[in-house]
């Protein structure tokens, strides 16, 4: 079995990777979800047994790093110390077009909120929105449908008579 060169998946998959980095963690920690992806991927790509499906490969690998850095925000304490707190860089984070749309994807829960980023920013199938999921494609439809029930609520108008 031969593999691509590693070089032609990131040519073929860089923007497909860091849209779904970006969809799960938001502009600011984009760059460092993707860029920790590549390189586990990297790592792992010469213990590859297959290359079927290398895009689904790379889109789990960065669902994964999305869920550490979600963690690891979890176990960072806030300092009440101002000295720490003046250091801190800040850094506002940049308009993101359907602002609003995606504060109401930010707002479902973890699992709604990562089964529709990587249904349709990851473009990905039930199959595989599954299999990054650790769930069955039955459940991950359900979680998708769900979250789009959900969104357009929220979106609907009140005052709309449709």
């Amino acid at each position: 079995m031969s593999l691509p060169p590693f070089q032609h998946l990131v040519d073929e998959h860089w923007r497909d990777v860091a849209r779904l980095a970006h969809g799960l963690v938001g502009p600011v920690h984009a760059d460092d979800v993707a860029q920790q992806a590549w390189t586990q991927a990297l790592a792992a790509y010469p213990r590859l047994t297959h290359a079927r499906n290398l895009r689904s490969w790379l889109l789990t690998i960065t669902h994964r790093c999305a869920m550490d850095h979600h963690r690891a925000a979890r176990r960072t304490t806030p300092s009440d110390d101002p000295a720490a707190l003046a250091e801190a860089p800040v850094v506002p984070p940049p308009d993101a077009p359907d602002g609003s749309l995606w504060a109401m994807v930010a707002a479902l829960p973890e699992r709604q909120r990562d089964a529709v980023v990587l249904r349709f920013v990851g473009d990905l199938d039930h199959r595989s929105v599954a299999a990054a999921l650790g769930t069955s494609p039955g459940m991950s439809r359900r979680l998708v449908s769900d979250a789009v029930a959900t969104l357009r609520l929220d979106l609907t108008d009140p005052e709309d008579p449709r």
